[in-house]
């Protein structure tokens, strides 16, 4: 018992070897970066903030040739004002918004999985949808702020296509597009998910929690684990880096920044995420949580940093709870193999008539 006890805990502290070369955090520095400078600039922060979401996409560019980046880069862009539009107008009511995260999180997950995106996978699409879902309805600002996130995933093609000429992308080898034949396991998949996610936001709804959109984001990331294991590490290191970064939150917000500062951050955070992320996730999420965090709540000028630290972690340890009890459906039991197996055996008897 001592000795899985230890092996549990070295587990958690592993120092993964895959490594990135620094340009590439640099860039997705740089994309994030560049708008919240911008914002500073022009002292509309919290619009120009919209444009560093966006421009996340720079996430998904796969090590591929350019041509290939470019395109993969240019739909994902498209899927973030998907999910940000229909998110947005769905803001109207918190239930509504509701059912339209569970229905974007049902699509996201679907074709990320369907053509094997690799990670981050589906959750910077619930991220967006989760932020949209929680704006001020307001259909007059509603172009702009569609516009904004184009104009960060534009920027992020951009930046991302000389990039990728610089360091020589068109030498690499053609790449293949796969895909997961196992529809019907991802179409369960994506349904889970779906509840899932779209339940907690529902549930936070209905607790009056303050910002409820944590609470799914939490559950989103934690489920992104491939085993039971990675999800029941995925929820340590996530609710142990939110802590440790919620108080590099107050030590922020504390001082009460200006924009600038604020854009510093998200550049610094940005960088250091990339790089740290590949190494482990938890020491990543210390500086997620604070990049989260100004971007999300950089209209709420008006909370105490102490309670803004308090509210998060309430808002993370709940999704992070479910997304828990969503992993251990996933891979402790047998229920959706089942299913599966009853779906594939309709499939063939449909087919063979």
């Amino acid at each position: 018992m001592k000795k899985r006890v230890l092996l549990h805990f070295k587990d958690l502290l592993r120092w993964n070897e895959g490594s990135r070369p620094w340009h590439l955090p640099l860039v997705a520095a740089l994309c994030v970066g560049i708008p919240a400078f911008v914002g500073a600039a022009s002292n509309d922060f919290a619009t120009a903030i919209l444009a560093s979401m966006g421009a996340m996409v720079i996430l998904y560019m796969p090590p591929t040739r350019t041509a290939h980046r470019m395109l993969t880069i240019t739909l994902c862009s498209f899927g973030f004002m998907v999910c940000f539009t229909l998110g947005s107008i769905a803001s109207f009511n918190p239930y509504a918004a509701s059912m339209a995260l569970a229905c974007l999180v049902f699509l996201a997950v679907l074709i990320t999985r369907y053509y094997r995106l690799p990670p981050p996978g589906s959750f910077f699409f619930v991220l967006i949808s989760c932020v949209a879902i929680t704006l001020p309805f307001d259909l007059h600002r509603l172009p702009t702020h569609i516009g904004m996130v184009a104009l960060g995933g534009m920027l992020s093609c951009m930046l991302a296509f000389f990039y990728s000429l610089t360091i020589g992308a068109n030498r690499l080898s053609v790449t293949q597009v796969e895909i997961d034949s196992r529809v019907n396991a991802i179409i369960l998949e994506a349904a889970l998910m779906a509840l899932l996610i779209g339940g907690s936001y529902a549930f936070a709804v209905s607790l009056s929690l303050n910002n409820p959109y944590w609470v799914p984001i939490s559950c989103a990331a934690i489920l992104q684990g491939a085993t039971f294991r990675m999800v029941w590490h995925r929820n340590i290191h996530r609710i142990a880096g939110t802590t440790i970064g919620m108080g590099v939150v107050w030590c922020v917000f504390i001082v009460e920044p200006n924009f600038w500062v604020l854009a510093v951050c998200v550049f610094v955070f940005q960088f250091i995420t990339e790089f740290l992320i590949v190494k482990h996730y938890g020491f990543a999420v210390i500086f997620i949580t604070p990049l989260t965090v100004i971007m999300a709540e950089v209209t709420n000028h008006n909370i105490p940093a102490s309670l803004l630290v308090e509210y998060r972690l309430i808002d993370i340890c709940i999704g992070s709870a479910i997304g828990c009890v969503g992993g251990a459906i996933f891979h402790r039991t047998s229920l959706l193999k089942k299913i599966e197996a009853r779906m594939n055996e309709r499939t063939s008897l449909s087919g063979t008539r």
